[in-house]
């Protein structure tokens, strides 16, 4: 039987007005002394984090939290973007908008949801729950293709939200690939994601040690875990099982969880050859955008091709221990874009404050999925709600702070950035 790490690589819908507050879902039916009693529980994401330990079975949360190799990477985003400093102007307050057009759709804020394989595994029912809370909260979600519900379901219920993201199955001259593509066109996905950044399958040595493999055996220790972690555990009881939603149609009947594992192990392959995203470019007529790119060549080549949109990822930190901190080469890849593409930031998002300090060097949009499964993980269902307003809130009160009226001024704020990776002419690092 095929075993494979669990990390893989990787009806209408209700509408908020753009720069209107998230719907609270997560309050709905108990009033707003419910949700303010929330906000004073969970003020921020490391409350929400704490909760999550205590919610979760240990296995998930190690999942969860932890990246490749000695977690450097994950530390390294962490450390970087605390270092990043924003200079204040005052003298003009004014009401902070956060509204944001991306490749033609309007959303209410900088942010968007990253997308996570096997996100059931941290809170089961995790898929669907980010494309209702990416349409109440008029947000992208780039959903995955090791996502738990299907691009078809997950279009019908996130509309305009909806963003595939797309990882190499090149077997067959990319058979599934492109018909993946197809599936993604005819439902309506706004942004096609095509992930640079997971050549080979990273070692993870917190999933290794605690037995994340698929198909999953249980053991004593982790039927103590789920035990004890009762929210986690009734939460998997609604839900079910998590699963590889996208793939099913093509590993052929029975697709088990275990055939689904075995396809996934033997046709997932990550990256794209550059030569695979200019098929991609021809096969896809709206917003391409490749992920991952931390070198200025990579972004010229991609602009070479055509991309419309270039995501600065290092993988939250779960691909290369070795590799920059994401933010440190956002600068040099702005500057070798030069406006000829859409810049987005990914990795190691925790706060609005970062997600000012990344369109202050930059950056479009950000996007993160760690702070989001941390929220459904610390709160439940809601999680992902409570997380989309809490970062919008945070970063209205750093544009507030800043003197920033909307994010073409938070774009010209004065900024010391020590980290900053400055590439030399072939690309070398000085």
């Amino acid at each position: 039987m095929s075993r494979m790490p669990l990390d893989a690589g990787s009806p209408a819908h209700p509408q908020a007005a753009v720069g209107s507050p998230p719907a609270q879902a997560w309050g709905a039916g108990s009033g707003t002394s419910a949700a303010a009693r929330l906000k004073q529980k969970m003020p921020t994401l490391d409350y929400l984090e704490r909760a999550a330990r205590r919610r979760i079975p240990r296995f998930a949360f190690d999942f969860l939290e932890g990246g490749t190799g000695t977690d450097l990477g994950v530390r390294r985003n962490r450390v970087a973007l605390d270092a990043l400093e924003l200079v204040p102007r005052y003298g003009a307050p004014a009401p902070a908008r956060t509204e944001v057009e991306l490749f033609g759709t309007r959303y209410a804020a900088p942010i968007g949801i990253s997308p996570v394989g096997v996100d059931g595994l941290v809170w089961p029912g995790a898929t669907r729950l980010f494309a209702k809370a990416a349409a109440r909260a008029r947000i992208p979600y780039i959903v995955g293709t090791l996502a738990g519900a299907s691009i078809e379901e997950v279009a019908a219920l996130a509309g305009d939200s909806t963003w595939f993201q797309l990882y190499g199955l090149p077997h067959q001259d990319h058979r599934v690939t492109f018909d993946l593509v197809r599936r993604a066109e005819a439902a309506g996905a706004r942004a096609l994601v095509a992930t640079l950044d997971a050549p080979v399958r990273s070692k993870r040595p917190r999933d290794l040690a605690n037995g994340l493999v698929v198909p999953f055996r249980t053991s004593l220790r982790t039927v103590r875990d789920v035990a004890l972690a009762w929210p986690w555990a009734l939460a998997l009881a609604r839900a079910g099982t998590p699963e590889f939603a996208n793939m099913t149609p093509y590993v052929g009947a029975p697709a088990t969880l275990a055939s689904t594992a075995g396809f996934v192990q033997s046709e997932i392959k990550g990256t794209f050859s550059w030569e695979a995203v200019k098929r991609l470019r021809d096969a896809w007529p709206r917003a391409l955008v490749v992920k991952g790119v931390l070198h200025p060549a990579d972004a010229e080549r991609a602009i070479s091709i055509g991309v419309d949109g270039i995501l600065v990822s290092n993988h939250g930190g779960r691909q290369l221990d070795a590799a920059p901190a994401a933010i440190d080469v956002l600068p040099a890849i702005v500057a070798a874009v030069a406006g000829r593409a859409t810049v987005l930031f990914d990795s190691g998002i925790r706060s609005g404050l970062d997600v000012a300090r990344a369109v202050a060097l930059g950056a479009a949009g950000t996007f993160c999925g760690r702070a989001f499964l941390i929220g459904l993980a610390g709160i439940g269902d809601g999680g992902a709600d409570y997380v989309a307003e809490l970062l919008t809130e945070e970063l209205q009160v750093a544009m507030g702070q800043l003197g920033t009226a909307d994010l073409g001024a938070l774009a010209q704020v004065v900024r010391r950035h020590a980290g900053a990776v400055v590439f030399a002419e072939g690309g070398t690092l000085r």
